[in-house]
């Protein structure tokens, strides 16, 4: 498997396990409202984020949750590009989380590093824009689009089809000339999947490594979640670390999540056990 992931300004390490943490600028993000919707407090969010162990940020200005409206391209502009212009000399990796090519060059040219597609660069458009850019990207399966994705998710064999989405998109990045270690893959846990669906897909992550790109999970207080604890989106964190971690023992190599903090601590401890590498903070 590829042991890095070339992202822009950013050559990053995959030895051990990287924690994107989520940057919501939406007023309808299904785990916390619009508690970050003003840029001052997104950049104040985002902070401390970096503080509490976020190796990349993932900054997002249109949610994807199930049943989430549609924005425009100038209104997802004008969320995100303040961010980006606010965090640019932080030396943390900026992704921008959004399916449109539009915003995807503009992100780019404002100083992002990454673009991590929900709907997995299907379109020409978005397989032009990152194009010749050198940034990293993420290519997620989505079946559907958000507003429709979770009212009958149908698949004949739900792993075989999103491994056979992602290696074809991965050969269309790699025709348009993004080299392998530009790619990240994403099985799209909560994307226009049941929830039995999401746990089959987690633990056949290593069949999804098969072709040696590395992994990004999102279950973050997800509803996978939600249905095995009985618990809302605020109060899934144990769950949520549980999950992660069960990620990471099947390969994930970034794990996308709200709650830095506990999850990097989980980590540490999921590595002093597994390594008896003691990594003490200071």
């Amino acid at each position: 498997m590829n042991q890095t992931w070339l992202c822009g300004r950013f050559e990053l390490s995959l030895e051990r396990p990287l924690l994107m943490g989520i940057v919501n600028i939406t007023p309808d993000s299904f785990s916390d409202g619009n508690a970050h919707y003003r840029t001052d407090l997104a950049l104040a969010h985002a902070k401390k984020l970096i503080a509490d162990g976020a190796d990349i940020l993932d900054i997002g200005g249109e949610s994807t949750r199930p049943g989430a409206e549609p924005v425009s391209i100038e209104e997802e502009l004008r969320r995100v590009l303040p961010i980006i212009e606010g965090l640019r000399d932080t030396n943390i990796p900026l992704s921008v989380d959004t399916f449109k090519p539009a915003v995807m060059r503009a992100v780019l040219d404002a100083g992002a590093d990454i673009i991590n597609d929900v709907a997995g660069f299907r379109s020409e458009e978005a397989l032009a824009a990152v194009q010749g850019r050198g940034c990293g990207v993420c290519v997620m399966h989505m079946q559907g689009e958000p507003k429709t994705m979770q009212q009958a998710p149908q698949y004949d064999n739900v792993l075989e089809e999103v491994q056979r989405f992602l290696m074809h998109q991965v050969q269309r990045l790699r025709t348009a000339g993004l080299r392998p270690e530009q790619i990240m893959l994403d099985p799209g846990l909560g994307f226009g999947k049941t929830v039995e669906q999401n746990y089959q897909l987690l633990r056949s992550l290593p069949q999804l490594l098969q072709e040696g790109y590395p992994a990004l999970i999102g279950l973050s207080r997800k509803s996978m979640i939600g249905h095995v604890v009985n618990r809302p989106p605020m109060e899934r964190v144990a769950g949520s670390l549980a999950g992660m971690l069960a990620a990471v023992r099947y390969g994930a190599s970034v794990l996308r999540v709200h709650d830095v903090a506990a999850s990097a601590d989980a980590l540490r401890v999921w590595t002093a056990v597994e390594t008896g590498v003691i990594d003490e903070r200071t």
